[in-house]
């Protein structure tokens, strides 16, 4: 059991939130915005101050969200490429939104200098601790103790047992700018797999922002990663070649690797709770995030409200944890293509479907559907080894 307020010998904050990154700031904004929490004491810790544009997320809702007023594009129409198939996609009743990282960071900062009962620290997170007597961290060598700490932070690529997969997503970017009107901005490009995929499941993304800009990503689904030149060089191909775009600026870079894992990572250990990734809210067949931890965000602040303590939210569906697991065996193994499989999904699902199975939304009887549009007998035989 966690131990109770009672049983901490110190309690320097009531809640200490270890991250500024998307899962500790959406957390604290949730708590912010529901007004009911101005009279706990929160801290929130950072090696980091968050004043770069290092990011982007993307995601698809049918409704404004809590950061609708930061969302910098979004696009109802999609395009999907790959060798056989191509198709424009109308996502409704989704929209898909971006939201740039130093917009979201100033968003939050802002709204968070406007309550006294929240400090921010600056210093490294050494370590955090829950025991029956106390909880808290250690950060730049001084202890700090609380109710609950909220951690976001991987300390530690986990240690995987049978049956569990550990592949990076992980992808180079370039926001560029051109002379000449290139881009239809009413359209974005969802997944483009007409290119090499000798070094794992590979595609690019083309999100225009106007008929002169947009950020291109070439992103890849494997075990390792590549030396910089090679994502450099596969960004210039793509938009010289692919693209036909001879005169443009690179405006701007960013880099980021995602795991993408069916290892389970502990929801909570005593008062201590995991958010983010760091609390398996990464969506292990596709690396998406934001949505779901705005849902795990909304969900322990409702816990909190009604029980006084994070505990009772849910994790997520078994069945969705065992569909991943499948296709993350299938890439692992390289037993498939990962282009044959999006190409399956996309051409033979109705878009609204594929992106409601791919936030775990769908329901059974749209899974089996789905399911039953890729190739039989390679996911039935890795269903049947994880079962078996």
């Amino acid at each position: 059991m966690p131990p109770s307020e009672a049983g901490l010998q110190k309690k320097d904050f009531d809640y200490i939130i270890t991250g500024t990154g998307c899962a500790g700031l959406s957390l604290l904004m949730h708590l912010l915005q529901s007004g009911k929490f101005t009279d706990k004491k929160i801290l929130l810790v950072d090696k980091q101050l968050k004043n770069e544009n290092d990011r982007t997320w993307c995601f698809w809702e049918t409704n404004a969200g809590l950061f609708e007023p930061i969302v910098h594009k979004h696009w109802q129409q999609l395009w999907f490429h790959a060798p056989t198939f191509s198709k424009k996609l109308n996502v409704a009743p989704y929209q898909y939104k971006l939201i740039r990282g130093i917009d979201f960071y100033n968003y939050c900062f802002k709204e968070i200098r406007n309550y006294p009962n929240v400090t921010f620290k600056q210093t490294s997170v050494d370590n955090i601790f829950s025991n029956t007597s106390e909880t808290g961290i250690i950060a730049g060598g001084e202890k700090i103790c609380s109710e609950y700490v909220f951690n976001s932070i991987l300390f530690e690529k986990p240690v995987l047992k049978k049956n569990e997969y550990y592949l990076l997503q992980h992808f180079k970017g370039w926001l560029i700018t051109t002379p000449d009107e290139v881009f239809d901005p009413s359209i974005a490009t969802l997944m483009d797999f007409k290119t090499d995929q000798s070094a794992g499941a590979t595609f690019f993304y083309v999100l225009p922002f106007s008929p002169t800009q947009a950020l291109i990503e070439y992103t890849l689904f494997s075990g390792k990663l590549l030396q910089d030149a090679d994502y450099e060089k596969a960004l210039k191909n793509y938009v010289e070649n692919d693209l036909h775009i001879k005169s443009y600026s690179v405006n701007e870079k960013e880099f980021g690797i995602i795991p993408m894992t069916n290892y389970a990572f502990p929801a909570t250990q005593n008062n201590i709770i995991h958010i983010g990734t760091a609390g398996g809210q990464t969506k292990a067949s596709s690396g998406y995030t934001f949505r779901a931890i705005q849902k795990q965000s909304a969900a322990l602040v409702k816990s909190l409200l009604q029980t006084g303590t994070p505990f009772s939210f849910k994790r997520t569906n078994r069945r969705f944890h065992f569909y991943d697991s499948i296709l993350l065996h299938i890439l692992h193994y390289n037993i498939l293509p990962g282009d044959t499989i999006f190409t399956d999904l996309f051409q033979k699902n109705k878009p609204k479907d594929v992106l409601e199975f791919l936030d775990n939304e769908t329901s059974l009887m749209q899974e089996i559907n789905i399911i039953s549009s890729l190739p039989a007998a390679p996911f039935l035989k890795a269903a049947l080894h994880h079962i078996f």
